[in-house]
């Protein structure tokens, strides 16, 4: 058998642009391509970290605030923005919540939609496959809608002014939305490169090299990490690129605003909800 050539591989990286304009290549991980979507569950579903997903004790900690916070009631209907595997919809449909959860990933598809059957609540909780940035909100139609773990900040302001007027047109009059966000003034504003090797992790599930670095944009106030995964077995290479944007608590409620919300409260470090990484967030609640 035939040594793959690096050589193609290793130019491509060589000859990366130092700076790529932020958002141009999409600036978001493939969520919607099978193999990597199959990974990125594992990561999901693991109680290893909590980086995909929080681990179980915590998201449990998190139901119970949110509940308490959008003022939900059995039988309300929650909207579940990039619901992921499902996690949190089945436990609010465990209370008696109806949920609509959206993703795109279709192996957090799969899963989320068995996870429905196997805990039986079929009847309160309905899974979509859609891209929130474009999805065709209904109106006036939720109790409640969620969007965290800072989903928000892995799209283009314009995106996520986008998808915040959406979540207000689908909200009944007095909902509530629960937006979590990174707090800006704790984001990694330094430039650093990484490597490792591994054959089965996020980023392949055979032999790979993983050549990472981040770059911080100060005058957009974001980061952008490329990934390049070189297979070794191959030789060929990916490459992802993922902008991380930052905002400060005025611009997140000039936005909230500007979507049509009347009132945004700030709790900062999730209001002593006890997370491993709860100081790195803001948590914005904002009323209809």
């Amino acid at each position: 058998m035939a040594k793959p050539s690096f050589s193609k591989a290793l130019w491509q990286i060589y000859n990366r642009p130092d700076r790529p304009l932020p958002f141009a290549y999409g600036g978001n991980l493939p969520w919607d391509e099978p193999e990597f979507s199959a990974r990125m569950l594992r990561e999901h579903l693991t109680q290893d970290h909590g980086a995909a997903s929080r681990k179980s004790g915590e998201i449990t900690q998190q139901i119970e605030w949110i509940y308490k916070k959008l003022g939900l009631a059995p039988s309300d209907h929650l909207l579940d923005v990039t619901c992921g595997p499902g996690l949190y919809a089945v436990q609010f449909a465990q209370k008696g919540i109806r949920v609509t959860g959206t993703d795109f990933g279709p192996a957090a598809l799969e899963y989320a939609r068995g996870l429905v059957q196997t805990q039986n609540v079929t009847d309160l909780v309905k899974i979509i496959d859609t891209d929130v940035r474009t999805w065709e909100y209904p109106r006036a139609t939720y109790d409640g809608a969620m969007l965290i773990y800072g989903q928000l900040a892995v799209m283009s302001p314009d995106e996520a002014q986008t998808v915040l007027n959406g979540i207000y047109q689908s909200l009944k009059p007095g909902s509530k939305l629960v937006v979590e966000l990174l707090n800006q003034d704790r984001a990694d504003k330094k430039d650093s490169t990484w490597w490792y090797t591994d054959e089965k992790r996020l980023w392949g599930d055979a032999p790979f090299l993983l050549l990472g670095e981040r770059k911080w944009y100060p005058d957009e106030l974001l980061s952008m990490e490329r990934y390049y995964t070189v297979h070794l077995e191959t030789g060929e290479i990916d490459e992802v690129i993922l902008c991380d944007q930052t905002y400060s608590v005025d611009t997140v409620k000039s936005m909230m605003h500007q979507a049509g919300f009347s009132d945004v409260a700030i709790y900062p470090a999730w209001d002593t909800v006890p997370l491993y990484d709860a100081d790195e967030w803001i948590v914005y609640v904002a009323t209809k």
